[in-house]
């Protein structure tokens, strides 16, 4: 009966909570601050960049164009004895410049690659004396300036081995005008030196004062060779003081065509000084010697040589303006350097002025006087000893590391 009576009550208990309405659910309660930090939010998507395709890699660039007047009036529209900025009397674009770079690093990675291409009237001068080319037809590297890997081997305090194309380490200047004092290229390096070698290179940097690069390279200007003789070459840096610097170049190689013989030497000299944060002086020397000419009298053939030197100025009027001035002469005694076969006498005087604006914009204006022994400088439909050319230059920068 007991036992009854319980079930009964039980029953009656559970009809009644059947009949009565189940009360409101409680909204959930917030979460607390610790139950959010344990909590992580869902990952955005990694982008795709070029650090994370290639490395730690930096993309870089600029574009060079200029307006140059000739007070001779050149019947062809061209500067005499200019390699780059040869259209005058009308705009012109220099150069379009494209720079993936990743230096290599001890501490990250050893190995780095340079790769820089080019479009405009400096890169169709570069790549047209490619000694290989005879033919005149465009070569497979017309718009690239260099291309290289590098591998910094465990020697010592690190041995940077590159190989592959690579401008030349002689010369006080360089292809771009935006790392220049002038807009114009001299006479040194327009016909004293080569552009670009291909081949190896190999520096080794003993302290913060003397470097030493060595060379083993098709030739001057030759990335498919015209003989089977290699050219080599030594470069060393001496800077002992934040004020001085000095480097001494050699390049030695034969250059004739199936001609192993017969070597061209090279001796160029570069000294800098800055006297003061305002004053910059540089100065270059040349010597170049050992290839066969044969005279205009006629045979025999005789060794060509050139020589010349260089001496620049640079002050800064303000923080975003200088002035540059550059002197030159330049022997050409037999008339190879230039191409010529008439041996010359050159001087010239430049004079810059140039505006950098908002980091990224460098305005240029340069007058320059051109003079030669010889008259070889067009005037009109005839000829001159000289030249007088006004440029104005607009150069616009990037660089995706911000400088």
């Amino acid at each position: 009966m007991q036992d009854l009576e319980k079930q009964v009550a039980e029953l009656k208990a559970a009809l009644t909570a059947m009949k009565t309405p189940p009360p409101p659910e409680a909204a959930p309660a917030a979460p607390t601050a610790a139950a959010a930090v344990a909590t992580p939010a869902p990952a955005a998507p990694t982008p795709i960049t070029i650090t994370s395709l290639l490395g730690p890699t930096t993309l870089s660039g600029f574009f060079d164009g200029y307006y140059g007047g000739n007070f001779n009036h050149p019947a062809s529209h061209d500067n005499q004895f200019r390699n780059f900025d040869i259209a005058t009397n009308q705009f012109g674009l220099n150069l379009i410049e494209l720079i993936v770079d990743k230096a290599p690093d001890a501490a990250a990675s050893r190995l780095g690659y340079h790769v820089a291409l080019g479009f405009g009237q400096a890169m169709n001068t570069v790549n047209s004396v490619e000694n290989h080319d005879t033919s005149g037809a465009t070569s497979f590297d017309q718009y690239l300036k260099e291309a290289y890997a590098s591998y910094l081997f465990k020697v010592g305090k690190g041995l940077q081995v590159d190989a592959g194309k690579f401008v030349t380490p002689a010369g006080a200047e360089v292809i771009e005008a935006k790392d220049n004092w002038n807009y114009s290229r001299g006479l040194l390096f327009a016909y004293a030196i080569p552009y670009y070698h291909y081949g190896l290179r190999a520096k080794y940097t003993f302290n913060d004062k003397f470097a030493v690069t060595g060379y083993l390279m098709n030739g001057w200007n030759a990335v498919i060779d015209n003989n089977s003789g290699k050219t080599i070459g030594v470069s060393a840096a001496w800077t002992p003081t934040k004020k001085f610097g000095f480097i001494e170049n050699y390049i030695g190689g034969p250059e004739g065509t199936n001609n192993n013989a017969d070597w061209r030497h090279l001796s160029d000299t570069v000294i800098t000084y800055n006297p003061t944060g305002k004053l910059s002086l540089m100065a270059n020397i040349d010597y170049g010697r050992g290839d066969k000419v044969t005279p205009i009298s006629g045979p025999p053939a005789v060794t060509a040589y050139w020589t010349g030197f260089a001496g620049y100025l640079k002050y800064a009027l303000a923080p975003t303006v200088n002035a540059a001035f550059r002197y030159e002469y330049f022997e050409d005694h037999d008339g190879f350097a230039t191409a010529t076969g008439v041996g010359q006498h050159f001087h010239e005087v430049t004079a810059t002025l140039e505006r950098t604006i908002a980091s990224h914009m460098i305005t240029r204006a340069e007058f320059r006087h051109d003079m030669s022994t010889q008259p070889f400088f067009q005037k009109g439909q005839g000829f001159d000893n000289s030249q007088n050319t006004l440029t104005g230059a607009l150069i616009l920068t990037f660089d995706t590391t911000g400088k």
